[in-house]
C-alpha cells in the first residue's frame, strides 16, 4: 500500500467539483491510502467523503511563521507520500512543492512548477477540464471527473422539512460577502411571484446573509444549515436558483434541476456549474436583470 496526497484548500464550489477527480484518484489508486489535505473549513466535508481514506488540515499559517511552515514540512514528510496531486494549484502549494516535497512524485499545474502540464495561464480553462488534463498528464483514467456527485453529502432533513409542502423551490439570493458583485438584488420579488403562482418557496439564509428573510419558508438549524443539511434540502428540491456562489454550485452537483444568475464577473461555462438541467442566465449588469426575465426562464423549467 502507498500513501497517496491530494491538496485541495477550497473554496466551497471547488471542494464540490473535485468530487469526480477524487473518485478517479481513488479508482487509479484502488488499494492504496488517499490522504486530502485541506483547510479547517472543509475537513468535514472530506471526511464524509468515500473515496478518502483520512484528512490532514492545513491551517494556512503565513509563511514567515517559520514554526508553523516547518510544523507541516514535518508532518508532510514523515507520511513518505508517493505521490500528490494537486487540485489546488496556487502559489501557497508550488511553495510546498519547492520547500516541502520537492522529491514526491508532483501533478499539478502550480505556478513555478517544472511540470509537463502548464498551460499559459490555467485559471482560464474552466475548472472541470483543468481537472481532467491534470489527471490525464498524471496517467490516471478520467472516467467521473467531468461528471461530479456530491449525494453523499446530503443528510435525511425530513424533520426540517415537516412543513414544506412539496414540490419546494430553493432561492439563493446570498453569496460569499467578498463578491456582493455576483448578488442579484431582486430576490424578494421573484419568491413573491412564485408565490402568487402556487409555488412553494424555501430559503435558507447563510451567515454573510443579515437583511430581511425573504417570503415563504425560511430553514435554519444551529442559526444555520450545515452543509450537510443543506445538500439534503437542495436533493429534494424541484428547483433551485441562485447567485454564482457555493450553494448553488452544490445544488447543480446534486444533480438538481436549476438556474445560475450570472453577471459579468465570470462566465457560468468556466465555472462548471452548467449541467444537464442546471442552466444560467448571464447579463452584463445583474442590477439591470427583471424580475419577468427570470420568472420566464424558471417557468418554463419547472417540472
Amino acid at each position: 500500500m502507498q500513501r497517496i496526497l491530494v491538496i485541495k484548500h477550497g473554496a466551497f464550489g471547488d471542494v464540490i467539483q473535485c468530487d469526480g477527480a477524487l473518485r478517479d484518484i481513488r479508482a487509479h489508486h484502488a488499494g492504496d491510502e488517499i490522504v486530502v489535505l485541506t483547510t479547517p473549513a472543509y475537513a468535514k466535508i472530506f471526511r464524509r467523503c468515500p473515496h478518502v481514506d483520512r484528512v490532514i488540515v492545513d491551517p494556512r499559517a503565513p509563511r514567515w511563521r517559520l514554526d508553523r511552515m516547518s510544523a507541516l514540512r514535518d508532518e508532510l514528510r514523515r507520511e513518505n507520500f508517493a505521490r500528490v496531486y494537486d487540485l489546488q494549484n496556487s502559489a501557497r502549494t508550488a511553495f510546498y512543492f519547492r520547500w516541502f516535497l520537492k522529491d514526491v512524485t508532483w501533478s499539478g499545474t502550480a505556478p513555478g512548477c517544472a511540470l509537463p502540464h502548464r498551460a499559459p495561464d490555467p485559471k482560464k480553462i474552466r475548472t472541470l477540464d483543468r481537472l481532467a488534463g491534470q489527471l490525464r498528464d498524471a496517467g490516471v483514467p478520467v472516467v467521473h471527473t467531468m461528471t461530479p456527485d456530491v449525494g453523499w453529502m446530503a443528510d435525511d432533513v425530513s424533520a426540517l422539512l415537516e412543513r414544506v409542502r412539496a414540490p419546494y423551490v430553493v432561492l439563493v439570493p446570498g453569496s460569499s460577502a467578498r463578491h456582493p458583485q455576483k448578488r442579484w438584488p431582486h430576490y424578494d420579488a421573484l419568491a413573491h411571484a412564485l408565490i402568487a403562482a402556487g409555488h412553494e418557496v424555501v430559503t435558507a439564509p447563510g451567515p454573510d446573509e443579515t437583511g430581511p428573510d425573504l417570503p415563504g419558508r425560511v430553514l435554519r438549524g444551529d442559526r444555520f444549515l450545515n452543509w450537510f443539511q443543506l445538500a439534503g434540502v437542495m436533493k429534494g428540491a424541484a428547483f433551485v436558483i441562485g447567485n454564482d456562489t457555493g450553494p448553488t454550485h452544490l445544488a447543480s452537483h446534486l444533480g438538481a434541476r436549476g438556474l445560475a444568475l450570472f453577471g459579468s464577473h465570470m462566465p457560468a461555462e468556466r465555472t462548471g456549474i452548467l449541467r444537464e438541467g442546471f442552466e444560467a442566465i448571464e447579463v452584463a449588469d445583474l442590477e439591470t436583470l427583471s424580475v419577468g426575465r427570470v420568472l420566464s426562464e424558471v417557468t418554463k423549467r419547472l417540472p
